[in-house]
């Protein structure tokens, strides 16, 4: 568990962060009528923005590549 959150450490942070974003959203804008999918319940609203936070914050997770293996033809030369 732990190396899967020091791994997705970037996923997370967005996911809370835009979820009290989105929160905050519904609660000084939200909408008056109902009618909007998105923003007529503070749940909706919420993963909405936790959704959107993971995804923009997974844009600067760096990938780590694994260390290639060196070729049998290389080293016997």
């Amino acid at each position: 568990m732990k190396k899967w959150m020091k791994q997705n450490k970037l996923y997370v942070i967005g996911a809370l962060l835009g979820g009290v974003a989105g929160y905050f959203y519904w609660q000084q804008i939200g909408c008056s009528s109902g009618t909007c999918m998105i923003t007529s319940r503070p749940l909706n609203s919420t993963l909405y923005g936790a959704l959107m936070g993971a995804l923009f914050l997974g844009i600067f997770k760096k990938e780590v590549k694994p260390l290639a293996k060196p070729d049998k033809k290389t080293e016997a030369i």
